[in-house]
């Protein structure tokens, strides 16, 4: 125990950036901070680690605690420790990003932090370094849907080629051809077509499609070239 004895005691953090895609635009969850420093201004959503839980049993439980939800996507992104990163105590904050369907949860969000989706292209000016932690999440957000289908976590069951194309090109803030992102994501033979119609967006509609989680555990690597030259946006 000596060893322990004169070092200085850190506080550890974890911070959560929950992105969500409405069907147009991909957004961001943010909450009103209750307490000061920075008292009312805009935060990701966070708390303390406790003694008795790890680092993701914390994220869980701050993700639930806002939200709502248990079994989401859920992955630990970067450690952010600069010594001045919190002007009130020195703390360590593990950031994770989680992706969620807007139109499943939006009616579970706890009242208790006055929390509010925000398009990313229009979203307020974070408190701390949570800004930086968003922008890193949105690069790594980019870097794993280049090779993975991950970006089906944002989605409803039921989806149209068109809803999958905005959310692509909101992760992306890029606009694809519609006919040959069609054509390579069928050719992925990862999506079932349905027999309803979305007719919202014209008289004419788009087929709802289901993802084949069967050959999706399978095909993990079917979506390597959904997007074209990934590495621009990264």
């Amino acid at each position: 125990m000596k060893h322990y004895l004169g070092q200085t005691r850190i506080l550890v953090a974890v911070d959560c950036i929950i992105f969500g895609f409405d069907g147009q635009d991909l957004k961001l969850l943010l909450i009103k901070r209750g307490f000061e420093p920075e008292k009312d201004k805009w935060s990701l959503m966070g708390g303390f680690l406790k003694g008795s839980e790890t680092l993701d049993q914390a994220a869980n439980r701050v993700l639930k605690q806002l939200t709502g939800l248990e079994d989401v996507y859920l992955e630990q992104l970067h450690v952010f420790s600069d010594v001045t990163r919190d002007p009130e105590e020195r703390t360590v904050s593990v950031a994770y990003f989680a992706l969620i369907d807007i139109h499943q949860y939006e009616t579970q969000l706890s009242e208790d932090y006055h929390a509010e989706w925000f398009p990313l292209t229009s979203k307020p000016r974070l408190i701390f370094d949570h800004d930086d932690m968003v922008r890193m999440a949105q690069k790594q957000l980019r870097y794993k849907a280049a090779l993975h289908p991950i970006l089906f976590e944002l989605l409803p069951q039921r989806f149209t080629i068109p809803h999958l194309q905005n959310m692509y090109e909101g992760v992306y803030e890029t606009n694809f051809d519609s006919r040959n992102f069609t054509r390579k994501l069928l050719s992925t033979g990862l999506l079932v077509r349905q027999n309803g119609k979305d007719k919202s967006g014209s008289k004419k509609g788009a087929f709802y499609y289901k993802l084949d989680k069967r050959k999706y555990k399978v095909k993990q690597d079917a979506f390597l070239n959904l997007v074209p030259k990934p590495d621009k946006f990264l």
